[in-house]
């Protein structure tokens, strides 16, 4: 199993769990299966701009895929992603001057939005677009393979003016799910128990201008995305920082002086910084520890007490009631719920 890291690493923008919830809603259903997820200040964690974990993302998903029993809903909720969605990146492609210049700004400015994978050109002629899986959870996997292929057709479709998905061929990777017959057609012609997701894109589509092609407003858009881009990979915002520190601190956290000594700031000059994000240090640490500790109580055996103790709690009793108050329910009651157990 991959590391109690990687499922607490940075994985989407919260944009891409709200468009989860409005598909639900557009499929007729009401119930919403976040607040069980992320306790009862769900909304303060899909507003903003700080990054959803690959945990928290696919529990979420799962819990879709649950009340929905359908894997292939991320082809609609891709359908709906407009190009709003995809941030600065989504405007600098719509405004560039070639549909290939939109598809290669795409590849490097996915970043901004979600680390799970990225689209690339592998041959120009005729031209093919190949997903690269970095964070896809077996899991959820269907629900993402097919949000990414909409969510593509729906861009090519903005920036050509014509919808492309009759002449597209679709590789899927693995056989035909069992629902393969009812999103057929979103693509002309299918061929399954493909090695990777690859969309076959018609001749001389990236040659062809994007429909809204504006200089001035594609410089400014770039300029966007480089300034973003180079913050996150200085590390991104503070709070983001300070985040990533806990993360890797091994549960042994430092305080609130050693943090700022880590990020050469004085005690005050790192409340403040913070106090400009609208974030504290405990409130950080706080998001830490229960992300930490929904992990713990899903992925491993440890006892409510050695997890507890883990996480820097000298009493269970006192984590006990600080879970609560973070998920709306006791740490056995959220084990029971998650393992079935």
């Amino acid at each position: 199993m991959p590391s109690e890291h990687y499922w607490l690493s940075p994985a989407v923008h919260p944009i891409y769990a709200r468009l989860v919830l409005a598909e639900l809603r557009r499929q007729g259903y009401r119930d919403n299966p976040v607040p069980p997820l992320l306790g009862p200040d769900w909304e303060r964690h899909l507003q903003g701009n700080r990054f959803l974990n690959l945990d928290t993302l696919t529990r979420l998903l799962q819990a879709v895929i649950s009340l929905t029993n359908h894997p292939g809903l991320g082809f609609s909720a891709g359908l709906h992603t407009d190009v709003s969605t995809h941030g600065p990146g989504g405007y600098a492609a719509v405004t560039a001057a070639t549909i290939g210049e939109a598809i290669n700004l795409l590849e490097r400015y996915s970043p901004l939005r979600q680390h799970l994978a990225s689209y690339s050109l592998v041959r120009r002629s005729p031209p093919v677009l190949q997903l690269n899986e970095r964070l896809v959870p077996p899991p959820v996997r269907e629900y993402l393979l097919g949000h990414f292929t909409t969510a593509m057709l729906r861009l090519l479709e903005t920036v050509s003016g014509q919808p492309l998905g009759p002449e597209i061929t679709l590789e899927w990777p693995g056989p035909a799910p069992d629902w393969a017959s009812e999103v057929r057609g979103h693509a002309g012609h299918w061929v399954f128990g493909s090695d990777a997701l690859r969309l076959h894109l018609p001749e001389g589509l990236l040659e062809q201008p994007c429909l809204g092609a504006d200089a001035e407003l594609h410089r400014q858009a770039l300029r966007d995305c480089e300034h973003q881009l180079q913050r996150q990979r200085r590390g991104g915002d503070l709070s983001e920082r300070v985040k990533q520190r806990l993360l890797r601190c091994e549960y042994q956290y430092p305080t609130l002086a050693q943090m700022a000594a880590q990020e050469h700031l004085t005690a005050r000059t790192l409340i403040r910084h913070l106090g400009s994000e609208g974030m504290r240090y405990q409130q950080i640490l706080d998001q830490v520890r229960s992300e930490q500790a929904c992990w713990l109580l899903e992925h491993t055996d440890l006892s409510i007490e050695m997890i507890a103790e883990r996480l820097g709690y000298q009493d269970t009793s006192n984590f006990s009631r600080t879970f609560r108050r973070w998920l709306g329910c006791p740490p056995r009651g959220y084990r029971q719920r998650v393992t079935g157990g």
